[in-house]
């Protein structure tokens, strides 16, 4: 499965970047000739793409490479520093056609354009948008996000050679010479796309929220053990594309042995890393009283009071200690919420006025996954 999705990427890839270079190299040749910035502009954006594909290339044959002492979890986010360098050419690409284009606007110079100029226009334009169809179906099909964003990319490029196109038309007909404007549009557009690619790639370095699809459909399987009453602090830790390491709680009840809640956690790990591919290395548990009759009153009460507040997300792990004296439990308090603490200390002296007997052992979890 590793080796046909690197297969796929590779492939997809050489063809865009055969792709793009003939159309660079058109481009290039047709903007000269008319002395076109705007259609300069787009033959280096179209450069900016194959050497973009060059590098995602590079990127998934690093990040294929099996894990070692050094790098136990593989390589994976090498791809992700390949995407952050990806980004950097494509903003480089468009700040350097800005500059050309804003010259172009101080200093205007005559175009020339042929009907070979329309035909190579056009010709290019179906070609990227075929090209922009085909790799961001390869791309959803294999999970890459270089793929995807590389399709989405080249499907842009085709509106705006549109906007060339049509500066072209404009000229040859009303006389009227916009394109070094639609050049700085180009730019612009191409500016924002690198922006945009650059602030993905720093998130997936950095770590970001894990899909809210994936850890819901998680948490559900997990609830499908039938010893399991609740499924929580679910981690998931992204090593690369299709790569996750994580950890979750569960909640089970007080009268299961050592041996049985063993079970449980080996068969959830198992059936975890079959059908979603993710290796879930801990699943600690939380016990729920469940023998006393007055703990379950003094549970019910006190979830009451925690909701009572805006803000809370959830409360689990509940767990009331007799003979310790003690009250242990955590809530999740929204990120929106900017004084976190104060209501959770708000929350904690309410109920420790309410149940004085007893220590309270409340944590203050973190709004990991949905």
């Amino acid at each position: 499965m590793k080796n046909e999705r690197e297969k796929t990427v590779i492939k997809t890839s050489i063809i865009s970047i055969v792709a793009n270079i003939v159309l660079a190299g058109f481009k290039a040749l047709v903007g000269v000739l008319s002395n076109s910035i705007a259609i300069i502009s787009d033959a280096i954006n179209n450069l900016s793409d194959a050497l973009s594909s060059i590098i995602t290339i590079i990127g998934t044959k690093l990040a294929g490479k099996a894990p070692d002492r050094e790098h136990p979890y593989g390589h994976g986010r090498i791809e992700y520093m390949t995407s952050l360098i990806v980004s950097g050419i494509v903003l480089y690409a468009g700040l350097t056609a800005l500059i050309e284009s804003i010259k172009k606007i101080v200093n205007p110079e005559v175009p020339d354009y042929t009907p070979t100029t329309l035909i190579i226009l056009i010709s290019a334009i179906i070609v990227k948008f075929v090209l922009g169809i085909y790799v961001k179906k390869k791309g959803k099909e294999v999970n890459s996000k270089s793929l995807v964003a590389s399709g989405t990319d080249a499907f842009n490029d085709a509106i705006l050679s549109i906007s060339v196109l049509v500066s072209t038309i404009i000229y040859m007909t009303l006389n009227i010479s916009l394109e070094a404007y639609v050049g700085v549009i180009l730019s612009a557009v191409i500016i924002k796309t690198g922006y945009e690619l650059i602030k993905e790639a720093v998130d997936n370095v950095i770590g970001i929220r894990v899909e809210s699809n994936i850890s819901k459909k998680i948490k559900k399987e997990v609830m499908k053990e039938e010893e399991v009453k609740g499924a929580f602090d679910l981690i998931l830790t992204d090593y690369g594309p299709d790569k996750y390491i994580g950890s979750i709680h569960i909640e089970v009840a007080d009268t299961l042995t050592v041996a049985e809640i063993d079970k449980i956690s080996r068969r959830i790990t198992k059936n975890i890393t079959k059908k979603y591919g993710v290796l879930l290395h801990t699943i600690g548990v939380y016990s729920i009283n469940t023998k006393d009759e007055k703990v379950i009153r003094i549970r019910k009460d006190i979830k009451n009071i925690v909701f009572s507040h805006k803000g809370i997300l959830e409360m689990h792990g509940f767990y009331l200690d007799e003979k310790e004296k003690t009250i242990s439990f955590d809530i999740i308090i929204d990120f929106n919420i900017k004084e976190r603490e104060e209501l959770y200390k708000h929350i904690y002296d309410e109920i420790q006025e309410k149940y004085n007997d007893y220590k309270l052992n409340i944590t203050l979890d973190v709004d990991i996954s949905d």
